[in-house]
């Protein structure tokens, strides 16, 4: 029997960085949720572990050991196997959590594949700062390196428009660009938020301290974001460490016209429209 787990896309929409540890860590307060496109993690009994990459965004991907699909696998005490598909469908290296998201989607396949607990936390921040909070897989405030992952007020509906240039961003080469490592955190979330409009108010007094430095690095993610504010969303921001950017609309509608705009304007970018899931 396959067993099937979405890795959906996630979304920064507020990215803090409060500083920085002795061992180079950077200390991080963002608001994360999630979008209702993603990859596909398809798991099945096998004597082996073995990883097949299949998809529209798989091309660049190789199924080496290194792959963070089977570094997540390998997590699980040895023993048995397991034939794992990963159906790439979000770009790579592209902020919004695409391996991470595959990570945490095979830790919750396996899991129940297997009829084993997860992983320790300890070794699941281990496979990268953005895996606890995909492995959640709901909207939250997220501390630390990653570890600290604290509920928030329930959300409005709304929906994202999501805008890659087909451009990979190195995670490690915005935070060298990185000017100022200590930075305020954010506001204190109110008790809720009445509408996608008040929270889309409530976001605009906060950063992606990334932003910058990440158009230092590639300049043409100013061009993307420009390209979305054309189309009027609530907000418009870039997400994690680019160059995936967003726009917030309050209806499912509005975000679909949107991506229709964007992509008609620039045909050779990757861009959805899709839900934020509560």
């Amino acid at each position: 029997m396959a067993i099937e787990e979405t890795a959906a896309a996630k979304l920064n929409l507020a990215l803090h960085v409060t500083g920085q540890r002795a061992d180079g860590y950077h200390l991080l307060d963002s608001l994360v949720v999630f979008a209702d496109v993603g990859d596909l993690v398809t798991v099945e009994r096998a004597v082996a572990l073995t990883l097949a990459v299949a998809g529209p965004e798989g091309s660049g991907l190789t199924a080496g050991e290194d792959n963070l699909v089977l570094r997540a696998a390998r997590t699980f005490p040895p023993g048995r196997g397991a034939a794992i598909t990963l159906e790439k469908i979000l770009p790579l290296a592209s902020g919004i959590g695409g391996g991470s998201a595959d990570a945490a989607a095979t830790l919750r396949a396996l899991s129940r594949l297997w009829d084993r607990p997860l992983p320790p936390a300890d070794e699941v921040l281990a496979l990268g700062a953005d895996v606890p909070v995909c492995l959640a897989g709901r909207p939250a405030r997220m501390g630390g390196i990653g570890e600290a992952l604290a509920p928030v007020p329930a959300l409005p509906a709304m929906s994202v428009v999501l805008v890659n240039p087909r451009v990979e961003v190195a995670t490690p080469a915005v935070f060298r660009a990185l000017a100022r490592k200590c930075n305020p955190p954010l506001e204190p979330l109110p008790p809720g938020f009445a509408s996608a409009a008040a929270l889309a108010g409530w976001l605009a007094r906060q950063r992606n301290d990334l932003e910058a430095p990440a158009i230092a690095v590639a300049p043409v993610i100013a061009e993307v974001l420009a390209a979305i504010a054309a189309t009027t969303p609530l907000l418009t921001r870039m997400s994690g460490s680019g160059a995936t950017c967003f726009g917030l609309f309050a209806s499912r509608g509005d975000a679909v016209a949107a991506a229709r705009t964007v992509s008609r304007r620039r045909p050779g970018w990757w861009v959805r429209a899709a839900p934020v899931l509560a």
